[in-house]
């Protein structure tokens, strides 16, 4: 009963902590993320320090297959981003809905994703994951693995194939 007591209240300590973070403003990536966002488990291709942040592997969705974090949280891309030009276009408000995904491995680890796997950094000094050239982010609403509630948002917010292609299906409520 005690150590369910206090899961239950770590559980709490962790959300506030979490909700704390959220409101920024400006181009500062520090936001509410969705968990995972920025410290991934290390999987067996790598090291099994948490500095082996980043991980990606791939799963089968609604949408088709998908690149999801370690943790099996779903990842997008915003079509005003520009394809390899080192920045990322969403800044303010807009990196509360949509947390980067970030690293702190100079060579993120893969297991099934194709495409190019790369960083770039953030107003913060962090380092955002970009698959072809183009940065990654969470939804901040997907709240569990094979959530992919943020697939077509806006038009301008899809789901990233293993190769690195946006998936511009329709997707159903995860996988």
């Amino acid at each position: 009963m005690k150590k369910q007591l206090s899961m239950g209240i770590g559980a709490l300590v962790l959300a506030a902590a979490l909700a704390g973070c959220g409101g920024s403003s400006g181009t500062s990536t520090s936001s509410s993320a969705p968990p995972a966002a920025s410290s991934t488990a290390a999987t067996s291709s790598a090291a099994s320090s948490p500095a082996a942040a980043a991980e990606m592997k791939t799963a089968s969705s609604s949408a088709g297959q998908i690149v999801v974090d370690s943790k099996g949280m779903s990842l997008y891309f915003f079509t005003k981003d520009v394809k390899d030009s080192g920045t990322s276009a969403c800044t303010g408000a807009c990196l509360t809905a949509w947390p980067v995904f970030t690293t702190t491995s100079a060579t993120p680890s893969v297991d099934g994703v194709t495409g190019t796997v790369g960083t770039i950094a953030t107003p913060d000094g962090k380092k955002q994951v970009t698959l072809n050239g183009m940065p990654l982010y969470y939804y901040a609403k997907d709240k569990a693995a094979g959530d992919v509630t943020g697939q077509g948002v806006g038009g301008v917010w899809y789901l990233v194939s293993p190769s690195g292609e946006m998936v511009k299906g329709a997707a159903a409520t995860g996988y």
